[in-house]
Parts: structure tokens; C-alpha cells; sequence
């Protein structure tokens, strides 16, 4: 009776011991809110509950061992221990060693920066307490019920490794195409007579001087003798070219990039040739344009208060005088915004109204304005009658090899044209300075 006694001591013991072991299983984390918990009432990392699991669950296992080694000590007094008794505690002390070996891994685990970006992490207890279910929880003073926090990372559009990055997913909008720079408005060529050349150079006869002695004759009499003076006046074809080198893959890779080379290319062109019809200075390769050859202005009469609108119609006077009437005027897009907005004493705009449609015209001819002119300038004249361009060449793109090109896999895009100007008639053209920093506009 004695040893059965001792028996089952020494079986209540195992029991125990499992039912320690069954609880450790699971272990359960509590997180008491500041003041109410805790040595100190402050809010606790994950790192110091881990350490504090840690350090309970050594006691646990140590008293687990206690026990186990007491019933053990009381089972070989009653007579010996049976081999079931001595597997049931072998197996409880095994499950206790692994689980203080999880709790370990866990510690560690909790005690690394989970973003591992450099950023403070907050603890699973500071989670809890700033969050709103556990702040409303609070605030409601209870004696019983729970507050519960689910941890889980912030998503972000960042495109690092970290947790919630979702910024690798996001596909951007790519528009098709280039967006292209913006094209001037060009002008000049369209003002004046278009010819064509087979030849380079362009030979013609100029009138210079006529004396008109025209008057009635009577019976008999000698007639009067008038004068004209001829002298031959020559002009060449001048080339005005560019170019741009691509790659083969380039070309091929972009479907849109030769049409805009090609495209930049002739733009180019007109740009430079508006330039030099308007201000070529005749030297070297440039041609001899409209301004340097034009009449300056000197009006024909005087008047008083004169406006920047006063001196373009007598620049018209001017041409008329000469026999040429003018059919436009060229202005700097800037003066003629000047001249737009001018207003009367009473504040009204002077050639019109600024919800007006009309094209921009002035004394009811065409104004065209180009920044190939400079500002404070004004070009008026009979364009088609005193001047003419000659294409010898059209403007055109050409692509081939130049040097090592075709062993690098390069083409040269190449624009050009070949043109001339004849300027028959200088005095059809007027050419004056507004002077506005002097009159005040």
C-alpha cells in the first residue's frame, strides 16, 4: 500500500510535469498600458518582452527539471521505474528544451530592424498602446473584455525590398512619340517672286538712271533726247547645308527618329534661309539679302508728333514716290505688339479691337512679323516686284556613309539647298529704325 502510494506520487508528478509542458506550448503575450504593468510602468520593446519570455520560460523548464528528478528519486524508493514513467519524462524534458530553443531564435529574431533600413522600428508594445482600439479600450475604464492590435506593414510605393513595397508593380504612363521643340513661322520666302536656275550664276540687266525729256514738239522742231542708264548686275546660288549622324541602331530602335531628323533637318534650313534673305551681307558664302541693299528710310514730308504708325505709312509714301508701291511691311513680332496695344487719350486702342479676328494688317496692307528681323527695325517695300529667289537646288535630305561610317554601324543625314537672290529693284524697298527709346513708343 505504501509503494502504490508512492506510485502514484510519482505519476501525479508526471502529470504535472505535462501539464507544465502543455502550457508552454502556446505561450501567450499580454501587454499591460503604461503605468499598469511592467517594473518601472513604461512601455516595453519587443526585445525586453522577448528577454522577459525568455528568462520565465528558463524557470518553467528549471522547475519542470525539479520535479521531474524528485518523482524519479520517489519511483526508484517504491521498488523502480517503469520504462512507460521513464518515457513520459524523458519526452517532457525534450519538448522543453526545444521550446527554450524557440524562445532564443525568437529573441533574436524580434531583436533585428525588420526593414533593415536604418529607420527606427516600433515595438509590437508601442504598436499597441498608440493604436486606436487600444486608446478607446482605455478610455472606457473596463474591469473585463480585451483590446486586440494586428501588426502588419504600412503599404507604400517605395521599390526597395522592405515590407508593404509595392512601387516595382506600378507600370509608368508612357506617351508615344516625341514631344517636338516649337517651329517658327516662316515668312520671308512667301512675300517674294519664286524663280527657278539650271546654272550658278544668275546675270540680269538693272535700270539705274532715266532722264525723262518728254515734251511737245513743234512742226519741224528737233525733238527732245531723253536718257536711260542699263548696267549689268549678276548674283550666285549659295549652298546652305547641315547635317546629323545616327547610329543604324538608333534608326531602327526608334521608329519616329528619322522622320524627325529629317524633319529638324529642312527646318534648319529655313531657318538659316529666311536669315539670309532678309540680313545676308554678300561676303564669302552668304547671300546678299533685302536690308543691306534696301533704300533707308527719309520721309517725304514731315509730321508733327510722329507715331511708329506714321512712319510706316510714309515708308509707303516713300516707295510709291519711287514708282514701287509697297504691298507689306516685315516687323519684329515685339513692335508690332507695340504698336497693337497703343491707345488714344481716352484709353481706347487705336487700330483696332483686341477681340478682333482680322489678320494683322496696317493702312490696309499685310503685316508679317518674324523674329528673323531685329526689333526697333521696319522693313516696307513691293516684295514680289523688287526682289526674287532662285532655286537651283530644293531644299532635300540625302543620307549615305562619310569616312568610317558604314564600320561603325553610322549614317550622315545631310540637308541642303541651293538658292540665289536677285535684288532688281533697291528703292522698292524701304528700310527705317522706329527709334522708340527716343520717342517713347
Amino acid at each position: 500500500m505504501h509503494a502504490l502510494s508512492k506510485t502514484a506520487g510519482a505519476v501525479g508528478g508526471i502529470a504535472t510535469i505535462m501539464s507544465m509542458t502543455n502550457a508552454l506550448r502556446g505561450p501567450r503575450i499580454c501587454l499591460a498600458p503604461p503605468g499598469e504593468g511592467g517594473e518601472g510602468g513604461g512601455t516595453k520593446s519587443v526585445s525586453d518582452l522577448a528577454a522577459e519570455i525568455k528568462a520565465d520560460h528558463q524557470k518553467a523548464i528549471d522547475k519542470v527539471k525539479e520535479i521531474a528528478e524528485k518523482a524519479l528519486h520517489e519511483s526508484k524508493s517504491a521498488g523502480g521505474v517503469s520504462e512507460k514513467v521513464k518515457e513520459t519524462v524523458d519526452e517532457a524534458l525534450v519538448k522543453m528544451n526545444a521550446l527554450g530553443e524557440q524562445v532564443s531564435t525568437l529573441e533574436q529574431k524580434l531583436a533585428r530592424n525588420p526593414g533593415g533600413d536604418g529607420h527606427e522600428v516600433k515595438s509590437l508594445g508601442e504598436q499597441f498602446v498608440e493604436s486606436e482600439e487600444y486608446k478607446s479600450f482605455v478610455a472606457n475604464s473596463p474591469r473585463s473584455g480585451k483590446a486586440s492590435l494586428r501588426v502588419k506593414a504600412d503599404i507604400t510605393t517605395s521599390d526597395t525590398n522592405a515590407a508593404g513595397s509595392v512601387g516595382g508593380a506600378i507600370a509608368p504612363n508612357r506617351l508615344p512619340g516625341i514631344i517636338e521643340q516649337p517651329r517658327r513661322r516662316l515668312t520671308v520666302r512667301n512675300l517674294l517672286s519664286p524663280g527657278r536656275t539650271d546654272g550658278p550664276l544668275i546675270e540680269y540687266v538693272q535700270e539705274v538712271g532715266f532722264t525723262n525729256n518728254a515734251a511737245p514738239a513743234a512742226e519741224g522742231a528737233k525733238k527732245p533726247q531723253s536718257d536711260i542708264q542699263l548696267i549689268d548686275k549678276q548674283t550666285s546660288t549659295k549652298v546652305i547645308a547641315h547635317f546629323m549622324k545616327a547610329s543604324k541602331q538608333a534608326l531602327s530602335d526608334v521608329s519616329q527618329l528619322r522622320s524627325l531628323i529629317d524633319s529638324r533637318l529642312l527646318y534648319g534650313l529655313g531657318l538659316e534661309e529666311e536669315n539670309q534673305l532678309l540680313n545676308g551681307d554678300g561676303a564669302g558664302q552668304n547671300l546678299h539679302g533685302i536690308i543691306p541693299q534696301a533704300t533707308a528710310f527719309t520721309p517725304p514730308v514731315t509730321v508733327a508728333g510722329m507715331t511708329s504708325i506714321d512712319m510706316l505709312r510714309l515708308a509707303m509714301l516713300q516707295a510709291v514716290l519711287a514708282e514701287y508701291p509697297a504691298t507689306g511691311h516685315i516687323l519684329n513680332p515685339s513692335d508690332w505688339a507695340v504698336i497693337e496695344t497703343l491707345k488714344d487719350a481716352q484709353g481706347r486702342y487705336i487700330i483696332g479691337n483686341p477681340q478682333g479676328t482680322t489678320s494683322p494688317t496696317l493702312w490696309n496692307l499685310p503685316v508679317v512679323t518674324t523674329q528673323a528681323i531685329a526689333q526697333d527695325k521696319f522693313l516696307t517695300g513691293a516684295f514680289q516686284m523688287g526682289a526674287q529667289v532662285f532655286d537651283q537646288w530644293s531644299a532635300a535630305i540625302e543620307a549615305g556613309f562619310e569616312n568610317d561610317d558604314f564600320t561603325r554601324n553610322k549614317i550622315t543625314i545631310l540637308a541642303e539647298e541651293r538658292l540665289a537672290l536677285a535684288m532688281y529693284r533697291p528703292e522698292a524697298f524701304i528700310y527705317g529704325d522706329f527709334g522708340r527709346v527716343a520717342e517713347g513708343g
